[in-house]
């Protein structure tokens, strides 16, 4: 079911434009590169708002924001629109920061996203305008559990429907929903928590996924998040005594790297409601 979604990132190998924070840049251009997919990067107003129109896809990080990579993310944002490319938002530590919360909420009010993909806090921050993280990570309290799935499903779908976007929230349990279906997914390792920027490489992957199967966005997205956990589970697997959190970074980007349409049919962990 995924393993075409991969494939079709391989073939067609999008050119993905992101403005995403400079903790995590290089990080999100190499997951992208593992992927089958090509990164581009720009976030100068000007030059954003014509890079993205080469592009097929933009991906929105708002991880460290200042005033100039604000004026570009919504310059070429609005580029984006008229393209009718994909656009993905990351709304990195919303709620932790009047600045993160509004800028934000006025991305998504003023631009049409293809998805949204942030942390449980992150989401619920965006849904009701204020909220509370744990600087950049979710709140424990706010944490998608098998005891409160139920409600999880309810407010993923409920949230996708009022921003008119697939919505992918993601932790121990990774939600992604377009409205009306809603995949639960439980691939990972918590030891990714211990990796700064798998999110955001996540967000980098899913654009990609997004534009190269623009005709099946949901299975799309959900393939992304799968491929990710599951990178995650791989590198786990294949850690040496004395390696640490930089080694599992560069061997989940590896794992990626060398998966292919059967190691992602065979290892997706998931269930549609």
């Amino acid at each position: 079911m995924f393993g075409k979604c991969i494939g079709n990132v391989r073939i067609n190998a999008p050119l993905v434009h992101n403005i995403t924070n400079y903790v995590t840049v290089n990080d999100v251009a190499n997951i992208l590169l593992a992927c089958g997919s090509s990164p581009i990067m720009a976030d100068e107003p000007e030059d954003a708002e014509e890079i993205t129109a080469i592009c097929k896809g933009l991906n929105i990080n708002i991880g460290t924001l200042n005033k100039r990579t604000i004026e570009g993310m919504f310059r070429a944002g609005r580029r984006s629109e008229e393209l009718r490319h994909v656009l993905l938002l990351d709304p990195v530590g919303a709620g932790a920061s009047a600045l993160r919360t509004n800028t934000a909420v006025r991305l998504m009010e003023e631009l049409s996203f293809d998805a949204i993909r942030g942390n449980i806090s992150e989401i619920k921050t965006l849904a009701y305008g204020s909220g509370t993280t744990k600087g950049v990570d979710a709140d424990v309290e706010d944490a998608v559990t098998e005891e409160n799935l139920d409600s999880g499903v309810r407010f993923a779908k409920e949230f996708a429907k009022k921003a008119g976007c697939i919505a992918a929230v993601t932790g121990a349990i990774d939600l992604v929903s377009d409205g009306e279906s809603c995949y639960i997914i439980r691939n990972g390792r918590q030891e990714m928590g211990k990796i700064t920027g798998t999110g955001c490489q996540l967000s980098g992957m899913m654009t990609a996924f997004l534009a190269a199967n623009p005709k099946e966005k949901l299975k799309a997205a959900a393939a992304a998040v799968c491929a990710m956990g599951l990178a995650g589970e791989i590198a786990w697997d294949r850690m040496q005594e004395g390696d640490g959190n930089a080694a599992y970074r560069n061997r989940i980007i590896d794992a990626v790297y060398h998966m292919d349409a059967d190691i992602l049919e065979e290892g997706a962990k998931y269930e549609v409601r």
